[in-house]
């Protein structure tokens, strides 16, 4: 029983020792200019249903701010490839890779200097059904998985941007 306690209190010990290590750590959105910022930034997408997806959550990441005036401007510039993949004998493809890469820039208002640009790329597959709408289904699902994707990228690349002062 004694070493019992022994050991416990050693590894509290140990883990009190670990954890005071941490006091320089500062959260990303710890600091208020990084979501006031995000919250701050107008999206200008592409037409389109992708570009739509995007915006949209782009929109809810940042927490957008619909009542104040922008502080930034966001361009984006959209590419899409879909690329057959385990092709059945009879020349049909099975599966579908779908690539989106979405370029960004940052631009402050209102005097329209950039302020920071980037680019993501997300790839990922679906299934391609025999049926014409579980079809169509898979592939819109894929594009707006992709676009949520690009849009946390975009969000986590944007916050550590701003947390850092706005240096790259």
């Amino acid at each position: 029983m004694r070493k019992a306690k022994t050991s416990a209190l050693l590894a509290l010990a140990l883990a009190g020792a670990g954890l005071s290590g941490c006091a320089g750590f500062q959260p990303l959105y710890g600091a208020p200019q990084v979501v006031s910022n995000l919250a701050a930034i107008d999206v200008i997408a592409p037409e389109g249903r992708t570009g739509y997806l995007i915006r949209q959550h782009l929109d809810d990441a940042f927490a957008k701010n619909h009542t104040a005036s922008p502080a930034y401007r966001m361009d984006l510039q959209l590419n899409e490839a879909r690329y057959p993949r385990g092709v059945r004998i009879d020349n049909v493809a099975t599966r579908y890779e779908y690539v989106l890469t979405a370029n960004y820039a940052l631009v402050s208002l209102p005097s329209g200097a950039p302020a920071k640009a980037g680019s993501v790329r997300v790839e990922l597959t679906y299934d391609s059904a025999d049926q014409p709408y579980a079809s169509i289904a898979a592939q819109q699902d894929a594009q707006d998985r992709a676009a949520e994707e690009a849009a946390r990228r975009i969000q986590l690349e944007l916050a550590v941007w701003l947390a850092n002062g706005g240096r790259s």
